[in-house]
């Protein structure tokens, strides 16, 4: 019975789609699913997983069930960049498997369930950690031997974020909190830069999934609300994402007002309110969200030129990362800066793409890195060996850190942060996991570890925390 359902689901989606290749991508998700699926702590590999097979498949399903063309369609030949992402998706779950049963056979995780601090007391550390992140983003370009732990630091405040969202989810969902924490995150966020309101809807939904009952209305109202929510706030960003960053670069002051920013979000929404009324101009905006998300395109036009046109570089990125990640900024101060992935595009994909001219960076992607390097079927060893190195390290956080309240939301930011893009670099995920580890979970391990002296001062006063232990 258990191959029964994966079955049905794939010659569901094959006829859905009108597309075998449709078939071929449930399969691989079902097994993704399968291979991470929690025993403890969070969901968050299975959804990190599932957006990067989102990204890897969206156009199959989109075009198959709609008929709208999409660039990667009518311009390369999509299919075996497709077959060659799906098998990146499973090696990656399959690596994520092995390395979590690695540790996880050898020491079991005790956990204290109990939690670290009161309701007010998390309130008033995440209003600081707010204002924190906005002083350290700004600090962090202005000293570069630092500029990457100054930014990890900055993830604190998502970890602080994820165990409010817990608290107000799990296991009764507290509508005003969750309405009111997503609406002020999801505003903040469209003032920046970069799509920042994602991020917090996304950890409201692994808050969510780690306790979601399929029996609960409640329950459903509320994955209702984050599916549509990010949705929308997608599709809106890529509706004004161009021309608010065009005010950062012509604007003064633009980019150190928020008022000036917010009053801008206002103007541009109701102009993009507006146009989305149009059918026609509506669903444009949706086939360029899909373009946007479904990034196989140029991975595509290199599949078509490598071998034929320029031979496998036999290892030559993978190990330009793995050196580059080896040679901290702090001891090596004269390391080169990352050449922009547009470099790598217009070398590979042949087409000459906005780059580091225009403070731009077009994204190639471990799996198209990986290909260019290897081959098939060489190119899917290196992303095996990475997943169980990131099940290893999920694994062993979950081990090392006793304490619920800082496992679960370490585990969630790292790794979602780490797992969850389809088109980041090899050099970039290593070089963002690294960092992660080492300063998010240094900063965890200190935390856990005195809390755990406070414990031993609390059970010689004869009291001692609830706690669980799970192999």
């Amino acid at each position: 019975m258990k191959i029964v359902a994966p079955l049905v689901a794939a010659v569901a989606a094959s006829a859905w789609a009108s597309d075998w290749l449709a078939g071929a991508a449930v399969a691989v998700l079902m097994l993704a699913w399968w291979l991470v699926r929690p025993t403890l702590g969070p969901p968050v590999l299975f959804l990190a997983l599932t957006f990067q097979w989102m990204q890897v498949t969206l156009g199959v399903f989109y075009h198959g069930v709609t008929g709208r063309s999409l660039t990667a369609i009518t311009s390369s030949d999509y299919r075996p960049m497709v077959m060659v992402g799906l098998g990146c998706v499973a090696a990656l779950a399959i690596g994520l498997r092995l390395g979590i049963d690695l540790v996880r056979r050898r020491w079991p995780v005790h956990h204290i369930a109990a939690p670290i601090v009161g309701f007010n007391v998390l309130l008033g550390l995440y209003a600081a950690t707010v204002v924190a992140t906005g002083v350290l983003q700004q600090l962090a370009w202005s000293y570069p031997l630092f500029t990457q732990a100054i930014l990890a630091a900055s993830f604190v405040q998502l970890g602080v974020l994820y165990l409010l969202l817990r608290r107000v989810i799990v296991p009764t969902v507290q509508w005003p909190w969750v309405l009111g924490i997503l609406g002020f995150e999801v505003v903040m966020g469209f003032t920046g830069y970069f799509a920042n309101f994602r991020e917090p809807l996304i950890l409201a939904a692994v808050a969510f999934a780690e306790a979601f009952d399929v029996r609960r209305a409640q329950h459903w109202a509320l994955a209702t609300m984050v599916t549509v929510a990010l949705g929308l706030t997608a599709l809106f960003w890529m509706g004004i994402r161009g021309e608010l960053r065009q005010d950062f670069a012509e604007v003064e002051m633009f980019a150190e007002s928020r008022a000036l920013r917010l009053s801008r979000i206002q103007d541009l929404f109701s102009q993009w309110r507006r146009s989305m009324s149009d059918g026609q101009e509506a669903l444009w905006n949706v086939d360029f969200l899909v373009d946007r998300l479904w990034v196989v395109y140029y991975p595509a036009l290199a599949m078509a030129r490598v071998p034929e046109v320029l031979p496998h570089t036999g290892g030559a990125i993978v190990g330009g990362a793995l050196r580059h990640i080896t040679m901290p900024r702090v001891i090596f101060p004269d390391k080169p800066e990352l050449v922009s992935d547009s470099e790598m595009v217009r070398r590979y994909s042949g087409v000459w793409v906005a780059g580091a001219e225009r403070d731009t960076s077009i994204a190639f992607g471990y799996a198209a890195e990986s290909y260019v390097d290897f081959g098939i079927p060489g190119m899917f060893v290196p992303v095996l060996l990475w997943g169980m190195f990131l099940g290893v390290a999920y694994q062993a956080c979950l081990v090392l850190i006793h304490h619920d309240e800082i496992a679960v939301p370490l585990v969630t930011v790292v790794f979602w942060l780490s797992v969850y893009l389809f088109e980041r670099s090899f050099v970039k995920w290593m070089g963002l996991t690294g960092t992660m580890l080492i300063y998010l979970g240094g900063l965890a391990f200190l935390l856990d570890r005195w809390l755990l002296q406070q414990y031993v001062f609390t059970r010689v006063g004869g009291a001692a925390p609830h706690s669980s232990a799970v192999r």
